[in-house]
């Protein structure tokens, strides 16, 4: 299964307000910098701009994404968004290295700030527009799961971030602080580059096929094993892209089970692993159980055990 006719059409629509709140911070903050002389707002400036690159980038892959399955990509194009959240990660990261060098540039040489009611006006705009922004991705990432959308939403948190601490500068400059913005930008600038890091790891594992988390195997382990007629489950191979989790594994079955039957337990396999992950493709293949090797019952029962300890403690 892909995504579903409402995810496809949340994630568009997040891709859209971004790039449209983009373009209008960019605006304000462009005449607020010119009016202010803030190199503090000179880095929001330059953050939206990144953003707004960003937000076309997304514009773009989640589209490619959204594509069905055709005869060149059997498997859909779903990475294309993990590809577009990695290009934001460095996106992010070259921006916080810039405003790192400009901060360091304002500590040795400060400079007076002009007009700063124009700039906190023009940054509190910014804070409402950004957050109401925020909630709205964060809400969509719950909804769909998007990668490319919850890599885009960190831009615009630390946006948020940004513009406080820009309408913190501006109040510690009328009161001769001179040097507080380019401080205050250097702390939120290493958080943002943690939370790039975290951004472009996920990516990269989704782009290299990590299995899913433990959570989603033990669920995957739990459902085969209820299932009447299986014996056990060995080889469980797991992997997402873009919003499709793909499954496959090995049931055990009875020697002399009439393949008819085996087939509808497998479809019951099947039908159950989905019921639980309902963005899940699943391929079954069956073993006889006298032609598994004993050390995979082993590893299938060790597995189980820690699977079924890490559920009762949640």
């Amino acid at each position: 299964m892909h995504a579903t006719a409402e995810q496809q059409r949340l994630v568009k629509l997040a891709t859209w307000a971004s790039i449209m709140v983009a373009i209008t911070l960019i605006l304000l903050k462009t005449w607020a910098w010119q009016t202010t002389a803030s190199v503090s707002l000179l880095a929001s400036l330059l953050e939206s701009i990144m953003d707004a690159a960003a937000s076309v980038i997304n514009f773009f892959a989640v589209r490619y994404a959204l594509m069905p399955a055709d005869a060149d990509h059997r498997f859909g194009h779903g990475k294309a968004e993990s590809l577009a959240g990695l290009a934001q990660a460095v996106l992010i990261s070259l921006s916080v290295i810039w405003l790192l060098m400009q901060s360091y540039e304002r500590i040795n040489n400060p400079q007076a700030i002009q007009h700063t009611d124009i700039g906190i006006g023009v940054m509190l705009f910014s804070i409402v527009a950004t957050a109401a922004l925020v909630m709205f991705q964060r809400y969509v990432v719950q909804r769909t799961e998007s990668n490319a959308v919850a890599a885009d939403s960190l831009h615009y948190l630390s946006d948020l971030l940004m513009n406080a601490s820009v309408i913190v500068a501006l109040l510690l400059s009328v009161w001769g602080w001179q040097g507080a913005d380019a401080w205050l930008a250097i702390i939120i600038g290493f958080y943002v580059l943690h939370s790039a890091w975290e951004i472009g790891q996920q990516s990269m594992n989704l782009l290299l096929d990590r299995e899913l988390a433990e959570e989603d195997r033990a669920i995957i382990s739990n459902c085969v094993i209820a299932q009447p007629g299986v014996l056990g489950m060995h080889d469980l191979r797991t992997r997402q892209s873009g919003y499709t989790k793909f499954v496959q594994m090995h049931i055990e079955l009875p020697d002399k089970m009439p393949l008819i039957q085996a087939h509808d337990i497998a479809d019951a396999v099947e039908a159950a692993v989905i019921a639980a992950m309902p963005n899940a493709e699943v391929i079954v293949h069956l073993d006889p159980i006298s032609v598994v090797p004993d050390e995979e019952h082993a590893v299938l029962a060790r597995v189980m055990s820690i699977d079924s300890a890490d559920i009762h403690r949640e």
